[in-house]
């Protein structure tokens, strides 16, 4: 049997350690971005939703959608930088407000009437990931198994080098942007008046009902915030990788950001972040010194195990009840 696949070269890591740092970022801040979605959800409600994989990739083909309609693709005539970049805040927009509404709904629809029946926990589990997969085969029945052409004009355009290796302007959007929603968020939830209701049924929901904070907006904001985030993580998915987007798209890269918010304490927002981040780097990593890309997921899961050994609530573990301002 042929392992020559299989490999342990640590000179190629040595030589390609930064630019596996930069791009193992990058891809770390989209994981990161979808995790919160997972981890706000969790936070207020203690649910795994595993459907949130499919607001993402509706908000990746809502983007695709609108970038076509735009115009863009092979054919399309040469746009300046400031029509292109108007173009993808259109997208952008487009995308996020497409998983808020299947957010939205999914909350409306699958898990409200459930929580007003108070069923146990595996009932909400079983609803989510059917929840996920009627999502995934209703855009299978309208769009086919084939893969929708991203069209995306954004070539990456190298802006310096850090010892040796290129940066490039799509690097930097990706994750400046990412870090900036993220920090966003967590001041949202630390600062304004939503973000103590949401803090509030986070920690005790009866008390905060009694309390005057209306549960079912807190939730159903929650779970629109999860989707304008996964939106805006489709936008810096379909740029990273413009091949295309598929129906069932959103169930790995779904799978890597619920590691990653497990990874950094789920149900703590900055530990979103940081596990999205560390993700990214130790699959990237992790592919480099062992030769073999397909060696990625395994070594990003293999860690996430490890690190749950020894502490099972995640780097960051504090629950979102408990964050203080």
């Amino acid at each position: 049997m042929d392992d020559s696949w299989i490999t342990f070269d640590i000179p190629s890591f040595l030589q390609n350690f930064w630019a596996s740092t930069f791009d193992g970022l990058t891809f770390g801040a989209i994981y990161g971005l979808v995790a919160l979605g997972y981890t706000l959800v969790y936070g207020v409600l203690n649910l795994i939703n595993f459907a949130h994989s499919e607001v993402f990739i509706v908000g990746c083909f809502g983007i695709v959608f609108t970038l076509g309609a735009l115009g863009f693709g092979p054919s399309a005539p040469n746009l300046s930088l400031i029509a292109i970049i108007g173009d993808l805040l259109i997208a952008l927009v487009v995308g996020m407000l497409a998983a808020a509404a299947v957010a939205y709904l999914l909350e409306r629809i699958a898990y409200r009437p459930l929580r007003r029946r108070n069923p146990p926990r595996l009932v909400f589990l079983i609803t989510a990931i059917g929840a996920s997969f009627a999502i995934q085969y209703t855009i299978f029945l309208f769009r086919g198994p084939n893969a929708e052409p991203a069209r995306i004009m954004f070539t990456p355009t190298p802006v310096f080098d850090v010892f040796g290796t290129i940066i490039d302007n799509q690097q930097i959007i990706i994750v400046v942007a990412a870090v900036i929603m993220m920090v966003g968020v967590d001041q949202f939830i630390r600062r304004s008046r939503t973000g103590r209701g949401i803090r509030a049924v986070a920690q005790d929901p009866d008390t905060a009902t009694l309390m005057g904070v209306n549960r079912d907006r807190i939730i159903v904001t929650t779970f629109i915030i999860g989707g304008l985030l996964a939106g805006a993580a489709a936008l810096f998915y379909v740029m990273k990788i413009p091949s295309g987007v598929q129906y069932n798209g959103g169930f790995v890269l779904g799978i890597k950001a619920f590691a990653a918010a497990v990874l950094g304490g789920i149900g703590n927002v900055r530990g979103a972040l940081l596990g999205g981040l560390l993700l990214g780097l130790i699959g990237n990593y992790g592919q480099v010194l062992l030769g073999n890309s397909q060696w990625t997921d395994v070594v990003a899961f293999v860690v996430l195990v490890l690190v749950l050994l020894v502490k099972p609530e995640g780097i960051l573990g504090q629950s979102m009840g408990r964050t203080r301002a």
